[in-house]
């Protein structure tokens, strides 16, 4: 890393960068994006949900007070494992400009961190199937391609 670099909490200012961030996101799903989407009262909303949720956390990355990536943590109840829980991370991204510089990493290490203060026996991830650079840096980082997702969406039927 470059320049000094920190992990906190989205505050509501974020959403238009974060917005702009999930369009990089969206370029290798299965329906890209053709531009960032406008922030609606729902996006307030939903940060609003998540910031009180205990068991949720919406983290930015800043790189020089800049938000640079984030990604979302979910900390889910469980009775298998001895009923420890366990956490999910979903909408992992780091601006294109900056990858490969750590910051990808950073990010991660605070949701695995957060995860194991919570008691989690395992932190899992869901990645598109055409994202191989976001595969090879995850499995970098220790991830195991363990298992075989699949997704049905509910406005695609």
């Amino acid at each position: 890393m470059t320049a000094a670099a920190s992990v906190r909490d989205a505050q509501p200012a974020d959403i238009p960068r974060l917005l702009e961030l999930y369009l990089q996101l969206s370029e290798q799903s299965e329906f890209p994006e053709d531009a960032p989407r406008p922030a609606t009262e729902e996006h307030q909303a939903a940060l609003a949900r998540i910031a009180a949720d205990p068991n949720a956390r919406l983290l930015v990355l800043e790189v020089e007070r800049r938000v640079a990536g984030t990604l979302a943590l979910y900390i889910l109840p469980n009775l298998s494992h001895g009923g420890r829980p366990f956490a999910l991370v979903e909408n992992v991204v780091v601006d294109a400009t900056l990858r490969g510089a750590g910051y990808g990493r950073l990010l991660m290490e605070r949701a695995e961190a957060l995860a194991a203060a919570a008691g989690c026996y395992k932190v899992a991830l869901l990645s598109n199937s055409k994202r191989a650079p976001a595969h090879a840096f995850y499995e970098r980082i220790g991830f195991n391609p363990t298992h075989v997702g699949f997704t049905r969406y509910a406005d695609q039927h």
